[in-house]
């Protein structure tokens, strides 16, 4: 069975395509929504999404999240006495999609078609397609969410030809891409955005809000009271979208803080995060060559879109009103799983045409005259951004020294105009006959496709000596032996029992309760914890679903007075 998925940075979702729609799949809780949090306990059991994150709420430092952001870098997340990627992490999440999609459908699920930030460069894409092999799944098409998200919201489902911008505003990454639908052809004209702005740095802006308000140094926090006020900021940041006022409550040192924290004020705290917001915006519409007006619907993506502050600003600025058909949480997913259905050829899909854009500009470094003396390090485009993909592109190059010998080709991704500020993805080097500068000229061409593969070929004109290299792992950190041992040490690592999953979050959230209340609170989730857990000793399943309504009932109430 092919799937689609949604990997994001807070939270990831798969979805298929079967009975001529598509279709969430459910998690092993029975929601839709799966937190992209890892943690690993003391016994070294991994635990994903929901059970990782209430764990990691009173065990920090066990604990990973927003690793997205850092995909195709070598950071690594330390978990107790083990160190992850973030690759690593992402493919634990993906593994735990794949189990689940196959509980509910009954049927192995193998292929996956996933989607990415469409801001994201060679190393994040070729780092995520290696994320989904370590999960056990061939990824047949990395698709830019944005794109994902349009299908969903039915653009071109129509006869009618229109341009449409989609603004996804995730958590952690923000992505604007203008499309237009014609003939059937639904064609990415450009691509912007940030892969370091999302609803997290909304949140963490309303915590710092909340910190000031009440004088406390951020610095004095431990991390487990630093996570609190994120809950308490991330709790009340939802709430404005039905008050104007709330109040932000948290418990610090063991004393209850609040303040009221009006939207006005929010409003204008936020004003140089929009600024953040409205640049990539005009950035792809002086690329694509557009104005404000010449834009037919505007389509919002993304949780952090549903904060009344990012659509009154998105209003503004097209005097729009943007499309809201669609659950901004579930759209790209959705669309994926339509992909797939396209994929399979399915009768129920209209057929269209996707073209795609080139993210980011590859080309090469060279060395130019700069009016006073021959300059290294300059950047030689070959590849413009937001070219329509499959594409392939030559320039040619000359030699840049008396009696230079070999032509070294550095393969370069990037906007800026020193060679050394670009991403490095691979060199290739040639030998040419030696003689005066100038005097051998070298072809450089790039081909570029759907997938994110890029292939330089380098030719000598002068001999006819060709040399080509396949860019297949931006990353470079994994032979293919390295990467089987890594797949098999990360395919037995203990996971929580499924079955286990709903009493075990029950448990942790019991405890992290605990701490965060005092007095006769406290005595009361004890007993309950007590009797709970002396319940599930008895292995009474009727007894033991009984009990858990119980504490989550005894939890509710004491969680709504916090």
């Amino acid at each position: 069975m092919l799937i689609g998925i949604d990997l994001g940075t807070t939270n990831s979702l798969a979805a298929c395509f079967r009975n001529g729609k598509p279709e969430l799949i459910p998690n092993r809780l029975g929601g839709y929504m799966t937190p992209s949090v890892v943690s690993v306990d003391e016994e070294g059991t991994v635990l994903i999404g929901e059970t990782a994150r209430e764990y990691g709420l009173v065990n920090p430092l066990r604990m990973a999240r927003f690793f997205k952001r850092d995909m195709g870098t070598e950071k690594e997340f330390t978990l107790g006495d083990r160190k992850l990627r973030p690759e690593e992490l992402s493919g634990l999440i993906l593994r735990s999609l794949k189990e689940d999609a196959e509980q509910y459908l009954g049927e192995p699920c193998n292929e996956a078609i996933i989607s990415v930030p469409a801001y994201f460069n060679d190393f994040q894409r070729k780092a995520t397609k290696k994320a989904g092999e370590l999960a056990g799944l061939q990824v047949l098409r990395i698709i830019n969410e944005p794109t994902a998200a349009a299908i969903a919201y039915g653009v071109g489902s129509s006869d009618k030809d229109e341009r449409c911008l989609v603004f996804d505003l995730g958590g952690g990454t923000f992505d604007v891409s203008i499309l237009e639908f014609y003939k059937s052809i639904m064609e990415v004209h450009t691509i912007a955005g940030d892969n370091f702005l999302g609803g997290e740095d909304f949140t963490a802006l309303l915590a710092d809000r909340f910190l000031e308000k009440n004088a406390i140094a951020p610095e004095s926090l431990d991390i487990r009271t630093r996570n609190r006020v994120l809950k308490a900021a991330e709790a009340c940041k939802c709430s404005y979208s039905h008050t104007d006022s709330p109040v932000m409550s948290c418990i610090i040192d063991g004393e209850p803080v609040e303040s009221r924290m009006p939207l006005s004020e929010f409003e204008k705290a936020c004003e140089p995060l929009l600024e953040r917001v409205r640049k990539p915006i005009e950035r792809s519409l002086r690329d694509a060559g557009l104005k404000l007006d010449e834009i037919d619907r505007i389509v919002l993506v993304g949780g952090a879109t549903r904060l009344p502050t990012v659509r009154r600003f998105v209003s503004k600025l097209f005097h729009i009103i943007p499309n809201l058909a669609v659950d901004p949480d579930t759209a790209v997913a959705m669309g994926a799983a339509i992909q797939c259905g396209m994929k399979l050829r399915d009768k129920e899909i209209r057929e269209m045409v996707l073209t795609d854009v080139c993210p980011f500009t590859l080309g090469t470094e060279v060395t130019m005259d700069n009016g006073l003396f021959e300059e290294d390090g300059h950047y030689l485009p070959i590849i413009d951004r937001n070219t329509v993909i499959p594409v392939s592109r030559t320039q040619t190059v000359y030699t840049a020294r008396d009696g230079q010998t070999r032509v070294n080709v550095k393969i370069l991704q990037g906007e800026s105009r020193n060679a050394k500020n670009n991403l490095l993805l691979g060199e290739l080097s040639v030998p040419v006959l030696p003689g005066p500068k100038g005097s051998q000229a070298v072809e450089i061409t790039y081909t570029y496709d759907i997938n994110s593969l890029l292939e330089c070929q380098v030719k000598v004109l002068s001999t006819g000596v060709v040399r080509t290299v396949i860019v297949q792992d931006g990353t470079g950190r994994l032979t293919e032996e390295e990467a089987k041992a890594r797949f098999e040490e990360l395919a037995y690592l203990k996971q929580n029992p499924r079955d286990d999953e709903e009493n075990r979050l029950l448990l942790l959230r019991g405890e992290r309760l605990y701490e965060e209340v005092i007095g006769g609170d406290r005595e009361v989730i004890n007993r309950a914890l007590m009797d709970f857990e002396r319940l599930l000793s008895q292995q009474d399943r009727t007894q033991i679903e009984r009990g858990r309504k119980t504490l989550a009932k005894i939890l509710d109430q004491i969680e709504m007075n916090l």
